[in-house]
């Protein structure tokens, strides 16, 4: 029955996709682009079955977009949707989210890759419940730790380019995080998490006690509040607030985080990203490996 419904649902949607798809004879994608945009701003106020509904004809668009030839080079600055590309080409990377009802975010994408065998196409799917170690494993397109990157870093490894994610997530009415992500590909196909975090940053708030380094970063803070997470290039670093609790005995309950009015950073150094805590942005060259508060994590 839940089925059916759903394909009721979708049933008008789709019939509008059908027929305004006629309208777009030289292939330029434009229809599909307003169309995607048109959904996106439907999200925020729909059900979750109505969300759902949307979500597939805004993936069955996007899928048309990216499946054409030229969807490597195409312009897409007008497609209103979550977007990052890699500095030399090897991919673009396509995200939006579902802000579901009850506060809580499902996200989804799309990753375009040049690989040795030509253009590839994964879907991105969102497990974020089944992930409750979110810094612990390596991840692939069908179990993603899903988010809206807003940001590309790449960087290089031992003869090969890694990309670091700098990514938006919401978690629920409470929660909001912060995601550093390491994407790298592996005969050409994609991963998400790399043990490419170094001095001082291993052991975090979310794997305290393990020795296994983290794969990605992630930071949670008040929902109603906003952290910093960038890549600043004069100091060739990721910049972030520092997180604290709002009083000590909300400690490890992030829903209670924010800002400090203090900085950390993360710079890369001997093939890692190396931890430096409490940065003075106006003096930043002390947070750098080696320099006078390179002190660990705090």
């Amino acid at each position: 029955m839940l089925r059916l419904l759903t394909f009721l649902l979708f049933l008008p949607v789709w019939g509008a996709n059908m027929i305004q798809a006629q309208a777009d004879p030289a292939g330029t994608g434009q229809v599909l682009k307003a169309r995607i945009g048109s959904n996106l701003k439907r999200l925020p106020s729909a059900t979750d079955l109505v969300q759902d509904s949307i979500n597939m004809a805004i993936k069955a668009d996007l899928r048309a977009l990216l499946d054409k030839d030229d969807a490597h080079t195409a312009d897409f600055e007008d497609l209103q949707m979550t977007r990052v590309d890699a500095p030399d080409g090897a991919f673009r990377l396509f995200t939006w989210n579902l802000p579901r009802n009850d506060g809580q975010h499902l996200f989804e994408g799309f990753l375009l890759a040049r690989t040795p065998k030509g253009q590839a196409l994964y879907e991105l799917r969102d497990m974020t419940a089944k992930i409750p170690s979110p810094e612990v494993p390596e991840l692939g397109p069908d179990k993603w730790y899903g988010a809206l990157y807003y940001e590309v870093v790449p960087r290089q490894k031992g003869g090969r380019t890694v990309y670091t994610l700098l990514g938006w997530k919401g978690h629920s009415k409470a929660e909001t995080r912060k995601v550093i992500e390491i994407l790298t590909f592996k005969s050409g196909k994609p991963r998400f998490g790399a043990p490419l975090f170094g001095s001082g940053s291993s052991a975090t708030p979310r794997n305290a006690g393990s020795k296994l380094k983290a794969m990605r970063k992630v930071y949670g803070y008040a929902a109603n509040l906003s952290m910093t997470l960038r890549y600043d290039p004069s100091l060739e670093a990721i910049i972030m607030d520092h997180l604290s609790p709002s009083r000590a005995d909300l400690k490890d309950n992030w829903a209670f985080y924010g800002p400090d009015m203090t900085h950390d950073g993360f710079y890369w150094h001997k093939g890692e990203w190396w931890f430096g805590p409490e940065i003075d942005l106006r003096a930043p060259d002390t947070g750098k490996p080696g320099g006078a508060k390179d002190k660990g994590s705090r």
